[in-house]
């Protein structure tokens, strides 16, 4: 892991790109797990090493979920063809040239926060399954959390 002295590799197979993120869950019939990280965000590495490693809390984020861990400190520049001005509400513009700039902005207007470790549960139309959640080391209330969500998308897709 980047930034960390922790040695096992979680192993979770996640997605780096909201999009092709939301095509797979669409294709597995699963919920979405945005996980809004940094590369050098010290409780994003905690949360991962303390409360993703419980086997309970492990086997649900990989098995009954698509993660997708979206970067906002990610350098890397995207393709020309991908960089773009936003129009900030307020009136001026953030120039979108960086991988880290996308997923930031998009954490801001869709969530309206900028911090993370931030998680998000949603389905494959966008509706919200549980409150976003921050940090948090309390694993148990951490797999309630992730359990109620899964809850949620039980009840909406019966039929």
């Amino acid at each position: 892991m980047f930034y960390s002295l922790y040695e096992r590799d979680l192993g979770i197979t996640g997605f780096k790109d909201f999009y092709d993120g939301l095509a797979e869950a669409k294709k597995a019939g699963k919920p979405i797990m945005i996980d809004f990280t940094g590369w050098a965000c010290v409780n994003c590495r905690k949360m991962e090493e303390q409360v993703w490693t419980r086997d309970d809390i492990y086997s649900v984020i990989t098995d009954d979920y698509i993660l997708v861990s979206l970067y906002v400190d990610d350098r890397k520049k995207l393709d020309s063809d991908n960089t773009f001005n936003f129009l900030k509400p307020t009136g001026g513009t953030k120039a979108i040239k960086t991988i880290g700039d996308k997923w930031a902005t998009f954490q801001t207007v869709n969530f309206k926060n900028n911090s993370q470790p931030y998680y998000i549960l949603i389905d494959t139309d966008f509706n919200l399954l549980n409150s976003p959640l921050g940090y948090t080391p309390d694993a148990d209330a951490y797999l309630e959390w992730l359990q109620q969500g899964l809850n949620t998308f039980s009840e909406n897709n019966k039929n």
